[in-house]
């Protein structure tokens, strides 16, 4: 048995070399080095095992738009109201093209093709901005290309740019919601992340606590956020956006005493943590009909 440790210092290395391989033989190798065990694409069960069939199966050209943070924003306009999408401020081909003195005081910058948090730099204030670092996480996420490292076929065909929206303020909370086809099953609730001490907790419609990540049990005395207000309209919304899809998580944020559409994410962590429990990997599993999937 390998070690993790070890599993690890090869997964870069195999990443690296990822333009190298095919989809299938890439997925069953760079599983096994992040999951630690094998990976059954003829009869997925749990919820990593369904994610990694349906980046090979679910190939709609629908999902590039809504994986795409900027071109997303007019059609979710359209499904549930601009007031829920963070306005946009500029957008530009390439990093060197950024003019700030065109921006507010305070801004945020992605771009519109990465994954998870790799391509968005926060201001809260241009005089305490340090834009050559911004340039060099922007240009480094430029680069990068999440389908060739994890197969997620919607990210292959984005257009590259980056994009400045409105800073909807500090000490955000993310609230993502696991959705099968139309039903929100829990919520996962990120907190930190704006102060580098993230920390995820996952909770059902009536906010109990639900143990589904090893760390978040670890850290679950720590969790005291109160209940918000806006929890039945965030499962709704999920729950009408999500509709049509064996599976996508919907993330919002509640910011100025009202809620803001974040993204559509189909495979959260590109379906290789190793620290979802066992009992989330079969009940969220077990929910994923992978029936919905035209051949």
């Amino acid at each position: 048995m390998i070690s993790s440790a070890i599993r690890y210092q090869l997964s870069r290395v195999v990443g690296r070399l990822a333009p190298l391989f095919p989809d299938v033989p890439y997925l069953h190798l760079f599983y096994y080095l992040h999951m630690g065990k094998r990976l059954d694409l003829s009869n997925p069960k749990t919820f990593s095992e369904k994610l990694q069939w349906l980046k090979i199966h679910y190939r709609q050209d629908k999902l590039t738009m809504l994986v795409d943070k900027l071109a997303v924003k007019p059609f979710v306009a359209r499904l549930i109201g601009e007031d829920m999408v963070c306005p946009v401020l500029a957008v530009w081909d390439r990093v060197e093209d950024i003019d700030l003195s065109k921006l507010p005081d305070r801004f945020v910058l992605k771009t519109t093709h990465s994954g998870g948090n790799t391509g968005v730099v926060v201001c809260k204030s241009k005089r305490d901005f340090d834009f050559d670092e911004a340039k060099k996480k922007l240009e480094e996420a430029m680069r990068t290309n999440v389908y060739t490292r994890y197969r997620e076929w919607p990210y292959k065909n984005i257009p590259k740019k980056i994009f400045a929206e409105k800073n909807l303020g500090d000490n955000l909370v993310d609230y993502k919601f696991y959705c099968f086809n139309g039903e929100a099953d829990c919520v996962l609730v990120c907190t930190g992340r704006q102060q580098g001490d993230v920390k995820y907790f996952f909770l059902d419609r009536d906010w109990n606590f639900l143990p589904y990540n090893e760390d978040s049990i670890k850290a679950q005395d720590q969790f005291h956020l109160k209940k918000p207000d806006e929890l039945e309209q965030l499962f709704s919304l999920a729950e009408k956006m999500s509709k049509g899809f064996p599976f996508v998580r919907m993330d919002f944020f509640i910011a100025e005493g009202k809620v803001f559409f974040s993204e559509y994410t189909f495979f959260p962590a590109s379906g290789l943590d190793a620290k979802k429990t066992e009992e989330f990997e079969r009940k969220a599993g077990g929910k994923i009909d992978l029936s919905l999937v035209k051949p």
